[in-house]
């Protein structure tokens, strides 16, 4: 494929068939466990025609080689895996809890060392990579909303011998590609705005290096964490619109900031978007937008947070982000949130949906929770 095209056209058209006579347009799941002997497959657990297709779709977004996985969690594993025993990881105070849980669970079992800092602090970052193993960059952060500076933390991770990784989620490939800025791993919970329906759960790895994918694939072959077919080609049927979903949403995710920053029982309102966000500056360098996920405060203790969540009738009450519906949720409900996250920040997860629509629900939820 032609490497000057639009992200948005490689979405498109990315991992298809050869265009042959009565070749199909797109793959089909395949339902095997199993394949006839004499070729490099062998066995259901070694690879998949959908998995084949999203990967290679996913590769050339982020100008690497591509993996799937059957969860986001299980890439995020499969990648911390390349520490070795007793290794150091450098990871963002602020960042999916998942990620952080599975990394304290390290640390306390010992399999790890951990250290955690502020990412949108170039400075502490580089200060603490010093000797570490890998840098773990989620950017923009979840549900902080910080923004790290990709290409000087690659640069001061690789002085140091680190290998660097970044969650990319919340950005997509057509937002920001890390690789380019100098990481060597890209994450993906592709359950999000990449498969964006919220009907299928899966995680991708990318990398350009052969030989981080090749480690990548044997702990993927190993441990068994593969994507079913369907779930493979139920992601890749939704990777193929993100183009338009994210146009949309982005947008959304716009006005609704510009609104919420001056309604009066907001007091604050995290987004990468706004001029006056600390990370505006520093996304609009390296992305080329700033999303669809916004985060606010409304100066509470957290029940008035709560009572808006659970008065909204278009917006759902849910903990997932990256589908056409928007959703939102007060992260503290989670006992493994981390407690620097304020207990009345409420996370925004826009959707595709009419813009005064989402407004005038959300406008309504704040007015009638007090």
């Amino acid at each position: 494929m032609a490497s000057d095209l639009d992200p948005s056209t490689v979405v498109v058209h990315a991992g298809r068939p050869e265009r042959v006579p009565n070749a199909p347009v797109g793959d089909s799941p395949v339902f095997s466990s199993t394949y006839v002997a004499g070729g490099d497959r062998g066995y259901g657990r070694f690879g998949n025609d959908a998995w084949t297709a999203l990967e290679e779709t996913l590769g050339a977004l982020e100008g690497g080689r591509g993996l799937t996985f059957a969860s986001g969690m299980a890439a995020v594993a499969a990648v911390c895996d390349l520490v070795p025993v007793g290794g150091r990881i450098v990871a963002p105070q602020h960042a999916y809890s998942g990620v952080l849980a599975l990394l304290d669970q390290h640390a306390e079992s010992g399999r790890l060392r951990v250290d955690k800092v502020n990412i949108a602090d170039t400075d502490a970052v580089i200060q603490a990579v010093a000797g570490a193993d890998m840098l773990w960059i989620e950017s923009p952060t979840n549900p902080a909303m910080e923004v790290a500076d990709i290409p000087a933390l690659s640069a001061a991770g690789h002085a140091t011998g680190a290998t660097v990784v970044v969650d990319n989620t919340f950005a997509t490939p057509l937002l920001q590609q890390p690789l380019k800025l100098g990481a060597d791993v890209v994450m993906h919970s592709a359950t999000k705005f990449i498969a964006g329906h919220s009907d299928v759960i899966l995680g991708a790895v990318i990398t350009a290096d052969e030989d981080l994918w090749a480690a990548i694939e044997l702990r993927r072959r190993g441990s068994g964490a593969i994507p079913g077919p369907m779930e493979a080609w139920l992601g890749l049927r939704g990777l193929r619109t993100l183009a338009l979903r994210l146009e949309r949403a982005q947008s959304n995710a716009a006005f609704l900031a510009e609104r919420l920053l001056q309604h009066p029982r907001v007091s604050r309102v995290r987004y990468p978007g706004l001029p006056d966000d600390p990370g505006h500056a520093r996304a609009a360098a390296q992305m080329s937008g700033f999303g669809a996920i916004l985060s606010i405060e409304l100066g509470g203790d957290g029940e008035y947070a709560q009572r808006v969540c659970e008065s909204t009738e278009l917006w759902v009450h849910a903990t997932s982000l990256g589908g056409v519906e928007s959703m939102l949720e007060r992260r503290r409900r989670w006992a493994m949130e981390v407690e620097t996250i304020p207990v009345d920040l409420i996370r925004l997860a826009v959707g595709i949906e009419h813009p005064d629509d989402l407004w005038a629900d959300l406008e309504h939820a704040l007015k009638t929770a007090t």
